[in-house]
Order: structure tokens, then C-alpha cells, then sequence
């Protein structure tokens, strides 16, 4: 596993990324290809909000890039904003992808995500965590969280 920080997070530590998309998927791009010279074997790329959805932009538009992808609260709209759909490559993922997504995100409800689902060519999985927000984590989910997330994405891949 190799863990990155965006180059917009690099260069701004605090706040919401500002028209970094490029950047931020050729990182991604540059961290696959360290990893890839490193191990043997597939490799799956993932992200938490906005950088899942750097993540599934960048296999969008290359799906060698990676063999699965892993989209921790994808942001499929900002709040209060169902109208604005970030779904637009959604069409070209054909990688295999497992959403997992707090049932109160208000970037999305699990219903929406499901029904986004529909758009994707590839094998999709939604892993609601009941009770989470766009955090997913909560004082009842915090120990068992992370071992369920590795257990989906272990039957899943």
C-alpha cells in the first residue's frame, strides 16, 4: 500500500482544492507508476471524496491505470445540490469499483449512489455504513470500520 497526499494538499495544507484536477490526477498517475515498479501484480487505486473522484476521472479517461478502484464518500454532488451530478465520466469506468458511502453524507445518499451505479459499465458494489457521514467514522463504527472496509474489499476484488 502506498498512501499520498494530492499535489494540491501538498501545497495547500487546509481548504478545498482550487482548479487542480490535472495536477492532481497526474500525481495519482505518478504515485501508480512508484508503486507498480515496486510490487508485482495488480494494483487498485483509491481515494476518499475528492480524491476518489480524482482517482475514478483519471480511470476514465485510462483504465490500465489501474485494476480496481476503491471510493471512500464519493462526492456525487456538493450539498443541498442534487442537481449538479458529478457523474459525467461515469460512462467510461469499466475497472472494477467499490463505493463506500455514510447512509448521512450530504454529498450524496446512498440511494442517489446506488441509482449513479447505473451509469458504470464495470462491476459496482455500494458498502453503506449506517449512521456515517461524509467522514464515515463514528464513535460506534471507529474499531470495526477499517476491517470491514478490508474485508469488501477483499470479496469484492
Amino acid at each position: 500500500m502506498l498512501r499520498c497526499d494530492l499535489p494540491f494538499r501538498q501545497a495547500r495544507p487546509h481548504g478545498p482544492p482550487l482548479g487542480t484536477a490535472e495536477k492532481d490526477q497526474a500525481g495519482l498517475r505518478r504515485a501508480i507508476e512508484v508503486l507498480r515498479k515496486r510490487i508485482g501484480g495488480s494494483v487498485s487505486l483509491g481515494g476518499h471524496s475528492y480524491g476518489g473522484r480524482m482517482a475514478s476521472m483519471l480511470l476514465g479517461q485510462e483504465a490500465s491505470v489501474a485494476e480496481g478502484l476503491l471510493l471512500l464518500s464519493y462526492p456525487l454532488h456538493p450539498p443541498r445540490k442534487p442537481l449538479q451530478l458529478r457523474t459525467a465520466h461515469f460512462p467510461r469506468l469499466h475497472t472494477p469499483i467499490l463505493f463506500v458511502h455514510g447512509t448521512r453524507d450530504p454529498f450524496g445518499s446512498p440511494e442517489e449512489v446506488q441509482s449513479a451505479l447505473a451509469l458504470i459499465p464495470g462491476r459496482t458494489r455500494l458498502v453503506a455504513v449506517e449512521g456515517a457521514g461524509h467522514e464515515l467514522l463514528t464513535k460506534s463504527n471507529r474499531e470495526r470500520f477499517l476491517e470491514t472496509v478490508v474485508a469488501e474489499f477483499g470479496t469484492f476484488f
